[in-house]
């Protein structure tokens, strides 16, 4: 535990699993969220369909607007600038994201739980890419 620490930007070493895909989680994302929309209209009703649909938007615009929020500020951090503007951009987010649930909750238009389900889409995504990869990553190696 020296000074002589290698950087961040180091290959990591080849351990056989598959890199994570941004877009094969988004992908699983889109899955969920049209699985549980039919899931929610089929055996629910059309409140928690429509429901599932308005949390998956929000969870798209939440993953999307923390990438850039966090990409600004690291980029503002490498040039040695001050980011104070955009850390609270990127906490705003959670503002306008409990306002939009509060104002779902208070208004009744659709089913919160079908929203907070949809929201919760991109973590359901990671898992599953989670799962993908522990299976598929096993294949030829011995433990």
């Amino acid at each position: 535990m020296g000074d002589d620490r290698e950087p961040l930007t180091t290959p990591l070493p080849e351990d056989g699993l598959p890199p994570v895909s941004h877009r094969g989680i988004l992908t699983k994302m889109l899955v969920v969220i049209v699985a549980g929309a039919i899931i929610g209209f089929a055996l629910f009703s059309a409140r928690a369909g429509i429901g599932v649909l308005i949390g998956g938007i929000l969870g798209f615009a939440n993953y999307f607007w923390q990438k850039h929020s966090i990409k600004a500020i690291f980029d503002r951090a490498i040039e040695g600038k001050k980011t104070r503007f955009l850390a609270a951009r990127y906490i705003m987010r959670y503002v306008v994201i409990g306002g939009a649930l509060a104002i779902i909750y208070l208004t009744s238009t659709v089913s919160i739980y079908a929203v907070i389900f949809g929201l919760a889409s991109f973590a359901i995504a990671v898992m599953l890419e989670g799962i993908a990869s522990l299976f598929s990553g096993s294949k030829g190696q011995e433990t």
